[in-house]
């Protein structure tokens, strides 16, 4: 006779990690983007859309910012059935959803946070009205485990120019002392053979430099790599490593991009990710 099936169900150990964000119909940055980080670092995302944007590899012909009841009715059932280790939040578009976002973060105590400061596409279509970036200052970047802004984004937050690495470094420091536990500024706009980030946590430096690759694809870039970071701060490792891996995640997947499109293409999600430390 065969074993008698068990009605059990078996335990489910993977972490689950949200991602409050913009949806992009090409699939290469956003909350597409993010799910298909999640999965490769071997965690369960959950979702909330902030905006719906018509995108491809040639750039963003429309934008529609969800309305702020929808976002956080998304947030709400998701953090009341799923609770998440860890957060990201990419495009947030208003001032209203930046607001309701960062309420539901704080009376939850979510604080394994990663704050992706989407600003401005790649082509320059606004993602974030100038109100919303001022309430994004005071009220999510106080919350942020880390902040993971470009030299242009870091440039906005702080209001000084970032062009060179000495002014990441100091644009790093600014960061935190308005408010972030930590902030990891990205190079990769720098001219130059070198692309450069900086972390800086209120104590400690961690600088990464590596050749610049040339690649057809570098769209969701910034998305992959908050969103790694967010998927290894819910497998509870510290923030150095998390940024290691994520930093060589996108690193590789820049250097094995598909040449889909006829724009900027998309990086390749499936590249291998690097063992924890």
């Amino acid at each position: 006779m065969p074993p008698p099936v068990s009605d059990a169900v078996p335990a489910f150990s993977r972490p689950i990690v949200l991602t409050i964000a913009g949806s992009d119909s090409g699939g290469g940055a956003g909350i597409q983007a993010d799910l298909k980080t999640f999965h490769a670092f071997g965690v369960f995302g959950v979702t909330a859309v902030a905006a719906v944007t018509a995108q491809s590899t040639l750039g963003v012909s429309a934008v529609h910012p969800m309305p702020v009841e929808i976002v956080s009715a998304q947030i709400e059932a998701v953090l009341d059935d799923l609770p998440p280790s860890a957060v990201k939040t990419g495009m947030l578009a208003t001032a209203s959803v930046v607001s309701a976002t960062a309420r539901a973060l704080s009376a939850r105590g979510l604080d394994s946070y990663v704050l992706d400061p989407v600003m401005i596409s790649t082509s320059g279509h606004r993602l974030l009205d100038e109100e919303a970036r001022a309430t994004l200052v005071e009220e999510l970047l106080p919350l942020a485990r880390v902040v993971t802004p470009n030299i242009h984004e870091a440039q906005a937050l702080t209001g000084r120019r970032v062009g060179t690495v000495a002014e990441m470094r100091a644009a790093a420091r600014s960061l935190v002392r308005i408010g972030a536990s930590a902030a990891l500024v990205k190079g990769g706009h720098l001219p130059g053979e070198e692309a450069v980030d900086v972390l800086w946590d209120g104590r400690d430096e961690r600088v990464w430099r590596r050749p610049r690759i040339q690649s057809p694809g570098g769209h969701g870039t910034g998305c992959t790599l908050s969103a790694a970071i967010a998927a290894n701060l819910g497998l509870g490792t510290s923030l150095v490593s998390a940024a290691a891996r994520a930093i060589g995640y996108v690193a590789r997947a820049i250097e094995h991009a598909p040449a889909l499109g006829r724009g900027l293409g998309p990086i390749d999600h499936f590249v291998p990710v690097d063992p924890p430390a």
